[in-house]
């Protein structure tokens, strides 16, 4: 299923005052604007419900891929251990078999916490995860954050004044010369990017299984 874009027509025409953009051709600049914030970030940002994803266990903190995490009432986090070996699936279960700090999933320390967290009954080092952990949650934003927003829609906007990729263009007596950084369709420019650094997956975030 496709993802939603961060933006809608509306507000993309909101925008850009004074200047008639055609539906079919906003929501196709949405959408690589959309795609484009995804790639920078490595995340989907947009709410995404009960999730499945399996992991690569093997160390104390397991790391959700997308972020953040929502967990409540009406949204649960459920974990299943998968050790190499057994053909048996364990269900974990959070603040007694692990703490949940942000989009960390943690066992305990072994100095002081011999508890259910650290891994018991499993003959494994204490405190670590299986080797597989398949995870069912749900993440991302209900509303986009006002900067991402603001990105796409900029972004959009970029692509929709120079669909052509041009570096400059002239009508009678007026020119108009685009910037090298945002020439082409779908580029972030630095400061697109320095706004979306806080919302970025780095490559140690997460191990896939």
């Amino acid at each position: 299923m496709a993802l939603p874009s961060f933006a809608t027509p509306e507000q993309l025409q909101a925008y850009v005052p004074g200047v008639a953009v055609p539906e079919e051709s906003a929501l196709l600049a949405l959408r690589i604007a959309s795609a484009a914030i995804r790639r920078f970030t490595g995340q989907v940002l947009s709410f995404v419900e009960d999730d499945e994803v399996l992991l690569e266990g093997g160390e104390r903190a397991l790391v959700l891929p997308q972020r953040p995490v929502v967990v409540d009432a009406d949204h649960l986090l459920t974990v299943v251990e998968i050790p190499d070996g057994t053909g048996i699936e364990v269900p974990a279960v959070e603040n007694r078999d692990f703490i949940r700090q942000g989009s960390e999933l943690r066992r305990g320390e072994p100095l002081y916490d011999l508890s259910r967290t650290m891994g018991w009954p499993f003959h494994r080092p204490l405190g670590i995860w299986a080797a597989r952990v398949r995870v069912v949650y749900s993440h991302g934003f209900e509303e986009i954050p006002d900067d991402v927003l603001g990105v796409c829609l900029d972004l959009a906007s970029a692509t929709l004044s120079n669909p052509r990729r041009l570096r400059s263009e002239a009508a009678g007596a007026t020119s108009v010369t685009y910037t090298v950084e945002t020439f082409g369709t779908g580029s972030l420019t630095s400061d697109h990017r320095r706004i979306l650094r806080s919302y970025r997956r780095t490559g140690l975030s997460v191990r896939p299984a």
